[in-house]
């Protein structure tokens, strides 16, 4: 059966103080993060990390970034391309109030 050319993913995630791969481009596919979101549901001010790795290199996107409570984040102004086997990982300084969505879209190589 053939590949399909792109396919759109919603990835979510509630973000924990363990760094957490969110997402990983397929083989053969190449991540193109349309949207990026994280949301603080908490009382109070959450941090933020969020960075790309590729291989052993990461890179970050944003670093410690402080939430407002009730108060929602876009990580990215523009695109992001992950290439097969990228990663992105996030962290936050809450087990429980720190909430990812993103939308990918997945084009075949």
């Amino acid at each position: 059966m053939a590949l399909a050319l792109n396919v759109f993913q919603t990835i979510t995630a509630v973000i924990s103080t363990t760094p957490t791969v969110v997402y990983t481009a397929p083989v053969g596919y190449t991540g193109v993060v349309l949207l990026a979101q994280v949301a603080n549901i908490g009382p109070g001010t959450e941090d933020i990390t969020v960075y790309h790795r590729r291989g052993a290199v990461d890179t970050e996107i944003m670093y410690q970034y402080p939430i407002s409570s009730n108060d929602t984040l876009s990580i990215l102004s523009g695109k992001l391309v992950i290439v097969s086997g990228d990663r992105l990982v996030l962290f936050g300084s809450s087990n429980t109030n720190l909430k990812f969505v993103a939308s990918i879209l997945e084009t075949l190589n």
